[in-house]
């Protein structure tokens, strides 16, 4: 008798028996939340590239979505819920305000892993990340420190909350290194996003003297006041030298792609971990755009070796001598400020004008 085996071997060449259905494993669906618009040019658009190509390395293996423009309070719950009913198992929340609405839903649904950029809470399934973004003020500091003419340097913040305040300081204190004249001021915008206001605001700075401008909010406003003033500025979490191609000196982005790629992948592996992920030049976390030809050879220098030595893990900005507003030492010579002193920095270096807002 013909083996059972050889029989059904035979049936299915001929046809007779069809193949058995392959079923691929679902996709992990990945949500993101986003303060801005996808379109803003700077903290939101690196975001939304970094999911873009979070989507190319791994395929059909991961299904990617986003919600813009949520404001930071009782409605980022909401949506957060709407995502996670939606079936997504991996949730990003990419401003600080986002942090409670995010414990709040970690706490509830334990099959879902979030993490969230710029906070310090944790859960089980809950984690936080961030780039070490004030690296990349202090180089532009450098760049300011040697550009300006009047020692007087402009800051658009967005809200007094312990990130902005570093990269205050660190701006600050990258001038300051090349240049100790230098003095900085500060005006509070109140939103990460809000392109009037932010232009209003750099009008402001110019008229007050500040001729090297730089900024913690998210459109290109301040480099096209700075353009159309005949000063200079920066672009801030990506390179907006499309937008003032004659005053944008450099830019600090953040390239968010490789830990999102690294989280997916652990997430689908079943061997993600909560925990906290800072990243800054050293990690590839944070670039450095090219810098404008009309920066003479020695800022240059100064800028890459300092570059270099972040990169290389040897310098960390916030290393005393350090001094606040009133004179008083923060950090003496050598002392490298720790992570939670940084995490919750709420003092202005001295040099920098005017007071934190309450």
């Amino acid at each position: 008798m013909m083996n059972r085996r050889k029989v059904l071997a035979t049936l299915a060449a001929a046809g007779v028996l069809a193949a058995a259905p392959s079923f691929a494993a679902e996709p992990l669906k990945i949500g993101f939340v986003y303060v801005g618009p996808v379109g803003d040019a700077g903290w939101t658009y690196a975001h939304d590239q970094a999911r873009l190509a979070l989507e190319k390395e791994l395929g059909a293996k991961v299904k990617t979505s986003y919600v813009e423009n949520v404001p930071e309070g009782a409605d980022a719950e909401r949506v957060i819920r709407k995502l996670v009913a939606e079936g997504n198992k991996l949730i990003f929340t990419t401003s600080f305000g986002y942090m409670n609405a995010t414990e709040k839903v970690a706490r509830t649904t334990p099959g879902v892993t979030f993490l969230h950029a710029t906070g310090f809470k944790n859960a089980k399934n809950f984690g936080t990340y961030e780039s070490r973004l004030y690296e990349g003020a202090y180089l532009n500091g450098i760049l300011a420190g040697k550009m300006t003419k009047s020692n007087t340097l402009g800051f658009i913040a967005s809200f007094p909350v312990p990130e902005v305040i570093r990269n205050i300081n660190a701006y600050t204190l990258g001038a300051q290194s090349v240049n100790p004249k230098i003095k900085t001021k500060v005006i509070w915008v109140n939103s990460w996003y809000d392109p009037a206001k932010e232009r209003q605001a750099a009008e402001t700075l110019v008229a007050q003297g500040a001729d090297v401008m730089a900024q913690n909010t998210d459109s290109p406003a301040t480099l096209q006041v700075a353009q159309e003033k005949g000063v200079y500025a920066f672009g801030w979490d990506s390179d907006m030298s499309k937008f003032a191609p004659k005053a944008h000196l450099t830019a600090a982005t953040n390239d968010w792609s490789g830990y999102y790629i690294d989280t997916a992948k652990a997430v689908l592996a079943g061997t993600w971990k909560t925990g906290e992920y800072r990243g800054g030049l050293k990690e590839g976390m944070v670039k450095m755009s090219k810098v404008n030809a009309v920066v003479p050879a020695d800022a240059v220098k100064a800028f890459e070796e300092k570059k270099a030595a972040l990169q290389a893990g040897t310098f960390a900005p916030f290393t005393g001598p350090i001094k606040d507003q009133s004179g008083a030492i923060k950090y003496a010579a050598g002392v490298k400020a720790p992570d939670k002193d940084l995490l919750g920095m709420n003092f202005y270096v001295q040099g920098v004008e005017g007071s934190i807002p309450k």
